[in-house]
């Protein structure tokens, strides 16, 4: 080989290489820099920013939080102080369970002002008349409440999966039993997995509980709005859900 070849073409452990390596180290040095600029600002906005925000009402609409046992106890005189006008607490679950702290929040969020409604967590591993007598038997009708809600998920420990036909009539007694006790419509959350697996029915022209994260939903038919799963309210250890509810209609 030529001395000319041997110029144009030096050796990877030559001088003339080094430069080109530097300035790739330099700029993954700088992206490595950037990325975790990104990251750290990302993480910001999720644990500082976001469990702070609240959409602005419009008229007839009020800030609202939906609770369960998993929020432990909570100091509903706080929570009200803090702008939560209105909850939906968990009432039931299948036909034999009772949240431990349905009673708690249903007695001390009404002593501090807070306008609340029981909610109920639809299985399919039990009938929905059995259902609705555990729900009825916990959360009886009272005047003043806010009107009662079914959850329907397919999360949790139940693993059937009946046919449409079953889980339609289990749905149609419920809501005949919840309805004819209250006196008025059932509110309805509906998840997307359940959707997907079933037809909701009678159900879907009932009031809506609808899921949209942080922007207003384009469609204006629902009666609360869930926001965001990871709200810090006063009263509440940890994250809780936030919703806007619509108490004229």
């Amino acid at each position: 080989m030529t001395p000319s070849v041997r110029a144009r073409t030096p050796s990877a452990g030559s001088p003339g290489v080094r430069p080109s390596r530097l300035h790739r180290r330099r700029w993954a040095a700088l992206t490595a820099g950037v990325l975790v600029v990104v990251l750290l600002a990302a993480a910001a906005w999720w644990f500082l920013w976001v469990p702070h925000v609240r959409p602005s009402l419009q008229a007839g609409e009020v800030h609202g939080i939906d609770v369960s046992n998993h929020q432990g106890d909570i100091d509903w005189q706080r929570v009200r102080a803090d702008g939560i006008d209105a909850a939906m607490i968990k009432a039931t679950e299948g036909n034999d369970y009772t949240d431990p702290q349905f009673a708690e929040n249903w007695s001390q969020s009404a002593d501090a002002g807070v306008q609340r409604g029981a909610y109920h967590f639809f299985t399919l591993c039990s009938p929905g008349a059995e259902q609705a007598e555990s729900f009825l038997t916990a959360a009886p009708p009272e005047d003043g409440a806010l009107p009662p809600a079914i959850d329907l998920e397919l999360i949790g420990a139940c693993q059937q999966r009946p046919s449409q036909a079953e889980v339609s009539a289990e749905l149609e007694d419920f809501r005949r039993a919840v309805e004819g006790a209250w006196g008025g419509p059932l509110l309805v959350y509906a998840r997307g997995d359940f959707r997907s697996a079933y037809d909701i029915g009678v159900l879907a022209d009932n009031p809506q509980w609808v899921t949209h994260f942080f922007v207003r939903p384009r469609d204006d038919a629902w009666t609360v709005w869930q926001v965001h799963y990871v709200a810090r309210v006063d009263g509440i250890d940890g994250g809780v859900d936030l919703d806007v509810l619509r108490l004229d209609g």
